[in-house]
């Protein structure tokens, strides 16, 4: 194993462990998401959207299983379907601005630990680590085949 996969596996679970709250357990948020929709909407961002077939495949569960919950979601205002440019009879899903605010609310990081932790870094780090995350979150979509 390579000194970079080994620092990925050494330093992400530092972060997710001082940011790390306890998950939903049930619909009696303000958002009334379970543990399992606030889990799907992590799946999602506003900017890059995922067909619904990726996203089953990735959560490991059956297109028709997903169906369901994606419909009560996007009844909420918390995710929105488009077209996919490339092929107009798939759909794309991505996060509504107001599944944003749930996500962010429902999340099993904290924010205001997250904040926390980001306040310890200089302005200078700060905009690398950002910088870093995205890269990351990106080349994960790419990993798994949300985008080309």
């Amino acid at each position: 194993m390579n000194d970079d996969v080994l620092a990925l596996l050494r330093h992400y679970p530092q972060i997710y462990l001082a940011c790390h709250v306890d998950h939903v357990r049930a619909r009696r948020n303000p958002h009334a998401l379970s543990a399992r929709d606030a889990s799907l909407l992590t799946h999602l961002d506003r900017e890059h959207g995922i067909n619904a077939a990726a996203l089953a495949r990735h959560m490991g569960v059956r297109p028709s299983t997903l169906s369901a919950a994606l419909a009560r979601l996007e009844r909420l205002g918390y995710i929105e379907r488009d077209n996919d440019p490339a092929d107009a009879r798939v759909h794309r899903l991505r996060l509504s601005a107001q599944g944003e605010i749930a996500m962010a609310e429902s999340s099993v990081l904290d924010p205001e630990r997250a904040a926390a932790l980001l306040a310890r870094l200089r302005p200078d780090e700060l905009e690398r680590a950002l910088e870093g995350l995205a890269l990351l979150a990106r080349a994960a979509r790419e990993l798994g085949g949300e985008e080309s």
